[in-house]
This record gives C-alpha cells, sequence and structure tokens, in this order.
C-alpha cells in the first residue's frame, strides 16, 4: 500500500512538471490550452500507472518512465486537437460571411469560445473576387481581434491572402 502511494505521488510529480512545460507557447493561441493541458496531466498519470504494474525492480521504474512520457505525449496531442474544434467552428462562420457578404456569429459549446465574422468592403482583383472582413474572436472571454482579404478561387473556394 504505501509503495503504490509512493509510485502515485512520483507520477503525479511528472505529470505536474510536463504540464508546465505544455504552457511554454506551442498551442494553438499562442499556448497551450485547457484541454491541452488536461489532456498532458490525465494521460502522464495514465501511462505512467499502467507502467508500474510492468515487470519490476529497475524495469519497473523505467516502465514507468516510459509510461509517463507516451501518455504525457499522447493525451497532450488529444487535448491539441479538440482545441482545433474552435478553429474549425471560425472557418466554417468564415466561409459562410464570405459567401453571403454579411457578418456570422459562431460558438464552440465545448470551450465557450465564439467570435463573429465580418465582411466589409468586396471588389475585383487580379486574383479574382475579393473580399476585405475583420473577425473577433474571445477566448477565455478576451478579444482577439483581427482583419484581412479572403478571395475567391477558380473552385469556389475562399482562399485568406493576408
Amino acid at each position: 500500500m504505501e509503495m503504490n502511494i509512493t509510485k502515485l505521488i512520483i507520477v503525479g510529480s511528472v505529470a505536474i512538471s510536463l504540464a508546465a512545460c505544455a504552457q511554454s507557447g506551442y498551442g494553438p493561441y499562442g499556448g497551450a490550452g485547457p484541454k491541452q493541458q488536461i489532456g498532458t496531466v490525465g494521460g502522464a498519470v495514465a501511462g505512467g500507472l499502467l507502467g508500474s504494474m510492468v515487470g519490476g525492480g529497475t524495469g519497473r521504474l523505467w516502465a514507468t518512465g516510459a509510461g509517463v512520457l507516451i501518455g504525457a505525449l499522447a493525451g497532450n496531442n488529444i487535448g491539441r486537437s479538440l482545441d482545433r474544434a474552435d478553429q474549425q467552428y471560425l472557418q466554417n462562420a468564415s466561409y459562410r460571411s464570405f459567401e453571403s457578404g454579411a457578418p456570422v456569429r459562431w460558438k464552440n459549446p465545448d470551450s465557450g469560445n465564439y467570435g463573429t465574422v465580418t465582411p466589409t468592403r468586396s471588389y475585383r482583383s487580379p486574383e479574382g473576387y475579393c473580399r476585405e472582413y475583420t473577425q473577433t474572436v474571445y477566448i477565455g472571454g478576451r478579444a482577439q481581434r483581427g482583419q484581412g482579404t479572403a478571395c475567391r478561387q477558380p473552385d469556389g473556394s475562399w482562399q485568406i491572402q493576408n
């Protein structure tokens, strides 16, 4: 029983250290999102616990360490891909806005992040039919604003120019 508590403390410490590394600015919005951080910690703990059940002596220690690392990497990737759902909502709203010429709002009910894409000016250029737009994205309640230009491609898709 005492050995299991010691293992849990060691695995938890490594998991917390890995979660701190996940905040180093590699997430889709300039830092690891909360889902990515939770995925890293959860994966590290689960991997460490599974690894601690394999082998004996120093082999068990190596298996625990490998389980923590593999679990953290897997959990981090799962969490990061979940945060990409926000990007998909934004991309879909942008397409609908460029097509209609009207503002379109979006919201990811899972993350709570939301925003608006608003076309401002339409014109013809050598690239084709283009629309300038502004967008406001609220991540964790904080507004991030941007602007750009999207031009219709020969296949009917829209390509963001800048």
